[in-house]
């Protein structure tokens, strides 16, 4: 095992590591509640971190900032340091920034509605396909008329736009149904109140701040702090397929590497895939398959291999699997389903053994140097050199006033897009209104005005307005794949 393989655990023949050079190959941690897949997930941050390589992982249950102290000795670890005959094991605390959705328990992380895309967008709001039409249709009118989706009400007031215009329109984007605008703007309500408008603006996030590493050259950990976001799973959802195609498009390729650039760990992948259309999966397994080339490592942790997508399951080379109980029909199939995703070892009953396995153990098969699974071996895994456990909330304050990237995201930036624009350009058009009934009623006396041609050119105008970037914009949902470019 090169030292600096990931090291995973091991049994009383040999050690288990994932190799470096394979870790883009992406992988997948299951196993039931309770099992340890998230002290599993811990090493193997904590792995790659030595490495030099930058994690993000997903916090669901937010115990995983302990990474950022150091472990304490206790029996337990002690004794499995000496199973496993652990020689370099030192408790040490690894370099962390933390983050949060919601700004409160970390950095907030933002995007712009633009870079989200109607095609995520439409899948978080459930739309229908008339709707998702009509989403679709009022991006690119934003992208013909260099209006800027930046937040929610700059979509919000897109949509009242397209409502109050859609006869002008009909003949190039088609028709528009006001029942169906107005069924997409009470959805947008609903995701507000679940605390999307926290999310959608700027300042967006930059990538490169979740993958840096510290002055000594191990890479730094981002933790996302889900606690709060796993209450609200699309909206979970969206964000972690949000960063998967940002990477996608704004990584450049760097083929085969002695290590990744980067590794991201997605905890509930379920919630990536329930309720997703075909299409949205199709597109999620051909970046998943694609950005490995851009040294990018992506690890699933759920419960079954049952709830990742068979097209995606096959391109997750590195496995470990916590116990599954066999308590219902279900629950047996899930094992078999388990056991099968593994290259056999003539010496172990794998289906057998996956209910058998206790906390802290685990089957695992890792691609060798060749890019070939090795035989699957039932492993104790390695102990945490960093607090198992959650910082306490004074800890949390105290690390993020000293952040690296403290001042940067929390301040809201909330320049001029197409909300305010559209906002000004009504204004005109109110008091052109105005003025035209004025004159009319002064010269032809009472009756309705007709338009005037001031109303008629400001009308126009507001079709023609340029954002202030001099520049269209771009959706981000997997835009490369769809024949766009950044």
């Amino acid at each position: 095992m090169d030292h600096n393989d990931v090291r995973i655990g091991g049994n009383p023949k040999q050690s288990i590591a994932l190799h470096l050079r394979m870790a883009n190959r992406h992988g997948l941690i299951t196993g039931a509640t309770g099992t340890g897949k998230s002290v599993t997930l811990q090493v193997m941050a904590e792995g790659f971190a030595r490495s030099g390589v930058p994690v993000f992982l997903a916090d669901v249950k937010g115990d995983l900032s302990g990474l950022a102290k150091s472990g304490a000795p206790n029996d337990k670890i002690q004794q499995r340091i000496a199973q496993l005959k652990l020689q370099h094991y030192q408790q040490r605390a690894y370099s962390t920034v933390l983050w949060d959705l919601y700004g409160r328990r970390g950095h907030p992380i933002r995007a712009t509605v633009s870079d989200m895309g109607p095609m995520l967008l439409a899948n978080l709001l459930e739309l229908n396909e008339t709707q998702t039409g009509i989403l679709f249709a009022a991006f690119k009118i934003a992208d013909d008329e260099g209006l800027l989706l930046l937040d929610m009400k700059d979509l919000r007031a897109m949509l009242t736009w397209v409502a109050d215009n859609g006869k002008s329109l009909q003949s190039t984007y088609g028709n528009f149904s006001a029942t169906s605008i107005a069924a997409i703007q009470r959805k947008l309500l609903m995701l507000e109140q679940q605390g999307a408008e926290q999310f959608f603006g700027e300042p967006q996030i930059a990538l490169t701040d979740l993958m840096q590493t510290d002055f000594s050259g191990n890479g730094v950990i981002s933790i996302l702090d889900a606690t709060a976001l796993i209450t609200q799973p699309r909206l979970y959802a969206m964000f972690l397929l949000w960063l998967i195609a940002e990477l996608f498009e704004q990584l450049p390729e760097i083929g085969d590497a002695d290590k990744p650039r980067s590794v991201f760990f997605f905890d509930e992948a379920h919630l990536l895939f329930d309720h997703a259309p075909k299409a949205l999966v199709d597109k999620i397994e051909q970046v998943v398959r694609l950005i490995r080339s851009k040294g990018v490592g992506i690890y699933f942790v759920s419960q079954s291999p049952l709830d990742i997508p068979d097209d995606i399951l096959g391109q997750l080379g590195n496995r470990v699997q916590h116990a599954l109980r066999a308590f219902t029909p279900k629950d047996q199939k899930a094992v078999k389903a388990a056991a099968e995703t593994f290259r056999s070892n003539p010496d172990l009953d794998t289906v057998k053994v996956i209910s058998e396995l206790g906390v802290g153990e685990a089957l695992v098969s890792v691609l060798d140097e060749h890019g070939r699974p090795t035989p699957v071996e039932r492993v104790m895994i390695c102990p945490p050199e960093s607090r198992i456990g959650p910082l306490s909330d004074s800890e949390r304050s105290e690390h993020l006033s000293r952040s690296p990237l403290k001042g940067r995201y929390d301040t809201v930036v909330d320049r001029e897009s197409a909300y305010e624009l559209l906002k000004q350009r009504a204004d005109v058009e109110a008091k052109s209104t105005a003025s035209t009934a004025r004159s009319s009623k002064n010269s032809r006396g009472p009756g309705r005005p007709r338009q005037s041609v001031l109303e008629a050119m400001t009308k126009s105008a507001v079709r023609s307005i340029g954002s202030s970037l001099g520049r269209q914009i771009v959706r981000g949902i997997l835009g490369s794949l769809l024949g766009k470019s950044r």
